[in-house]
């Protein structure tokens, strides 16, 4: 039996290191025998994207990160990990959209405000970004100053 490896399977990043997502297919390339079809599951799609995270492709985390939330738009950490995609991909009004739905959903998510602030700064919209900043600080147990 014949198994072809995945296009560009041996890509490696700038340290030697295989790329995040050539570890992802090379663990399934064996499942089921070649030919035969592998539907990604969404708990498979959410390692993905953290290992494409981690391995700073924010836009390939954030890409596979779209569909966990539109198959599960009450989690958190999904949705916080694809706004923190968007953020660290100049995705900002992406990121903004994302957090004011997790500020939304639950008012005391500490990070989110802090994400929300972050960001709102970045686009120069200080006078926005402070009262968030502010309670970031006073929902994570720090003073406020």
């Amino acid at each position: 039996m014949i198994v072809e490896r995945p296009v560009n399977f041996n890509d490696y990043q700038p340290n030697g290191e295989p790329r995040a997502d050539r570890w992802a297919s090379a663990l399934h390339l064996f499942d089921d025998g070649a030919g035969v079809s592998h539907e990604e599951t969404t708990a498979g799609r959410w390692e993905r994207a953290e290992a494409l995270f981690e391995a700073r492709d924010y836009s390939g985390a954030a890409k596979l990160l779209v569909a966990v939330v539109e198959e599960h738009p009450n989690q958190t950490a999904p949705r916080l990990l694809l706004a923190r995609a968007y953020y660290h991909s100049a995705q900002l009004r992406r990121a903004e959209e994302q957090l004011r739905e997790l500020i939304d959903r639950d008012p005391v998510e500490h990070y989110a405000h802090l994400m929300l602030g972050r960001t709102l700064e970045r686009q120069g919209r200080h006078d926005e970004a402070a009262p968030l900043l502010r309670l970031a600080a006073a929902f994570a147990g720090q003073g406020v100053g």
